[in-house]
């Protein structure tokens, strides 16, 4: 149970973005803040105005999480990313890529052009950005043809070399005029070179060489030279915060990083798709004492991406694994083609990085309580109804009900908890063929022979194949079968099971005058248990779980008001012959009662359809 008054008391102050799910898990909104300690904390305040819209998504709010970034310029564009990728309902969706400008570098001519774009381009380009400011990426472009004078113009070169006089931007000393060929191409290249190491964050040289000629211009009282100088430091020191939250190649990849203590670990993955992250998902992994952050990581790779449908081009780790030539052997194999494992050293991919690990941090630190409140909730409590009945190992439980509306349409339920949580895609329900009347008794007792009896078939059939019994929906048997209900159901039960001669316990969950758990009932003793103890917490869980899916079984049955609608589960018998079946029998004890030279003598009965109608009743 996410406890949003708790989680609220957790939030760091510290850049990022916020995701809000509803009790769905859907992702209803994604915000921005500098603060995520104070942003997050407004929305729940009832003091403060926040408007009908934002009044109802709040009161969808079933709980939310958050992603770390360095500052509010990469929580801006990641918020961005984000909001493109998952639609949230209460978000102003954005309709395009104009959002946020690049600078563009031609790198598809020969004499590249240093531009203004609102949009990223799989072409012979190089894009920078996306930033949050379109004057600091205009004055940037702006210091970039001032310091190393690249054109501006769309002038097609080398073609048009010598056609037309040389542009303004020449007098005023801002191009080489490559037009007029007055610069080699060589040389052209190495003044965009330059701006590339410029654009790439290796900004320093030019801030000092900008101090420097501030400096001299200011000794000189050339202030205005000062002043412009100044105003380009201030636009350089922008644009050099250009955040790392989109990825400059374009490419597919996942970075990957992790937190580990003693006993725990915590696996980050962030998600870049077409050069943006859209997404992260972190992973707890428990590991032991001895185990390094090399060996987790190179352990999850193979987990993970075992059962991952898609493989990146290229994996980034927050450190080298001794196995990453045979994994990425592996990892290509998967793809189809190549995928890279790499450990980025320097540079925003870097940094991508250490924004996973310290991600991975946070959810460490912060899960590490709500982990252990997990554990003593299901395996905890699994512990604790073992030591109480004196059985040494509590895996798997199986809990069965019974329900029926007077004895008619009687179905039966079994869930199933691995390790104290429930384990639904186990589940089975069981429409009653063998009984009529409100007799709890023998619904359970054909319950659990088709249940053991059937999983008694598969492991038979398993045995035959020469494999092993977790292969099949019911060969895995219980360590503890629970009943709903005390002495009489757990005789039920135990008898079933010493004439299938299998040994396992069974305890019954016997309720108080007020239909509340109060205790067990095991080995002919009814154990009281701690109403305040995790124990008593679970198998009041797993009782109303039981009864939850019975009801809402039966209830499915009677919407659809099937009558008697057992016999519309027999092969060959569709409504022309049950409606027969039913005219020509009192009962369905009859119908099943009935030989099948009987059967096969009611109006529209095949002998198909008989044996058909007198296996079913018959079989086990």
């Amino acid at each position: 149970m996410f406890d949003i008054a708790e989680e609220l008391k957790k939030l760091p102050d510290h850049p990022g973005v916020y995701l809000m799910h509803d009790d769905q898990d859907a992702i209803i909104y994604i915000g921005k803040a500098v603060s995520l300690k104070n942003r997050v904390r407004q929305y729940f305040q009832s003091s403060r105005n926040k408007g009908p819209k934002i009044e109802k998504m709040v009161s969808n709010i079933a709980r939310f999480e958050y992603i770390l970034t360095d500052s509010e310029l990469e929580a801006l564009v990641l918020e961005c990313n984000l909001i493109k990728e998952h639609r949230p309902k209460y978000n102003t969706m954005l309709k395009d890529d104009k959002t946020y400008p690049y600078i563009k570098v031609t790198l598809g001519e020969m004499y590249p052009r240093v531009l203004f774009s609102r949009q990223m381009k799989k072409d012979k380009s190089r894009y920078f950005g996306p930033y949050s400011s379109a004057a600091a990426v205009r004055d940037t472009i702006d210091l970039i043809r001032k310091l190393y004078q690249i054109r501006s113009c769309n002038r097609s070169l080398p073609r048009d070399i010598g056609k037309e006089r040389p542009c303004l931007n020449y007098h005023i000393h801002q191009c080489s005029a490559p037009c007029q060929d007055l610069i080699s191409a060589q040389e052209y290249r190495e003044r965009i070179d330059a701006a590339l190491d410029f654009l790439s964050g290796r900004v320093t040289p030019v801030i000092r060489d900008l101090e420097e000629k501030m400096t001299a211009a200011s000794a000189a009282m050339d202030f205005e030279k000062a002043a412009e100088y100044r105003d380009l430091l201030a636009s350089v020191t922008q644009i050099a915060e250009k955040q790392k939250i989109t990825d400059l190649g374009g490419e597919d990849r996942d970075i990957i990083a992790l937190a580990m203590d003693e006993t725990d670990a915590v696996v980050q993955v962030f998600f870049v798709r077409e050069g943006k992250l859209i997404g992260r998902e972190h992973f707890h992994v428990a590991i032991g004492t001895e185990d390094s952050p090399s060996e987790v990581l190179s352990t999850f790779l193979r987990q993970y991406y075992a059962g991952t449908p898609f493989i990146p081009k290229e994996i980034m780790l927050q450190t080298e694994i001794a196995d990453r030539e045979i994994i990425e052997q592996w990892l290509n194999g998967r793809r189809g083609r190549k995928c890279y494992i790499r450990v980025p050293k320097k540079g925003n991919r870097e940094k991508l990085v250490e924004l996973a690990a310290q991600n991975a941090e946070l959810v460490l630190k912060q899960d590490k309580e709500k982990i252990r409140r997990e554990e003593g909730r299901t395996i905890g409590a699994t512990k604790e109804i073992a030591s109480l009945l004196g059985i040494e190992h509590i895996g798997r439980m199986e809990a069965y009900d019974i329900s029926n509306t007077s004895g008619f349409e009687s179905v039966g339920s079994m869930v199933v908890y691995e390790k104290g949580k429930p384990c639904r895609s186990d589940y089975r329900r069981f429409k009653l063929r063998s009984v009529t009347g409100p007799d709890d008794y023998a619904s359970l007792r054909e319950v659990l022979l088709r249940r053991f009896m059937h999983g008694l078939k598969e492991r038979e059939e398993n045995r035959s194949k020469q494999i092993g019994d977790e292969y099949g929906s019911f060969t895995r048997f219980p360590d503890l079968i629970l009943m709903d209900g005390g002495k009489g159901q757990v005789n039920t039960a135990l008898k079933v099971l010493d004439e299938l001669e299998l040994d396992i316990p069974v305890a019954g969950m016997v309720k108080d005058d007020f239909h509340r758990t109060r205790g067990l009932y095991y080995n002919n003793i009814e154990l009281p248990i701690d109403p305040h103890s995790e124990a008593f917490r679970l198998i009041t869980r797993i009782q109303d779980e039981a009864h939850r899916f019975a009801i809402e079984y039966h209830r499915s049955l009677r919407t659809k008001g099937q009558v008697h609608s057992v016999l519309d589960d027999i092969p060959d018998i569709g409504p022309e012959r049950r409606k027969a079946l039913m005219r020509a029998y009192e009962s369905l004890d009859a119908i099943r009662d009935a030989d099948v030279e009987s059967l096969a003598e009611v109006p529209s009965m095949t002998r198909r359809a008989a044996e058909s109608v007198y296996r079913f009743f018959h079989s086990s």
